[in-house]
């Protein structure tokens, strides 16, 4: 191999581990998706993982579970966005804002 050919192998052996790292953080970095004002939570790490869900009693009416479902359906769009979008800026702080093909985050 050349020497521009080993240095590229060596620099994306290096962002690959970095990206190993990173993943591993957003694991431990959790967002939440709220809707009702609060009355409805929901919690995901940043690799998208459902890790809790709370549920004001006040929200819960057994004449319109309809509603209910909406403010869940609600937090878990906003906390699936907000967990997307941490992943996003933290696997840009390694790519330098280029989007690589075959890097799916």
């Amino acid at each position: 191999m050349a020497g521009g050919e080993m240095n590229l192998l060596k620099q994306a052996q290096m962002m690959n581990s970095k990206m190993q790292e990173v993943r591993t953080e957003l694991k431990q970095r959790i967002e939440e998706g709220t809707a009702g004002g609060g009355a409805v939570r929901v919690y995901m790490n940043g690799q998208r993982e459902i890790m809790g869900v709370k549920i004001d009693p006040e929200a819960v009416d057994p004449d319109d579970v309809e509603t209910l479902e909406e403010l869940v359906e609600t937090a878990v769009k906003l906390a699936l966005q907000k967990a997307q979008e941490l992943e996003e800026r933290e696997m840009s702080k390694i790519t330098g804002g280029l989007n690589l093909p075959g890097l799916n985050f």
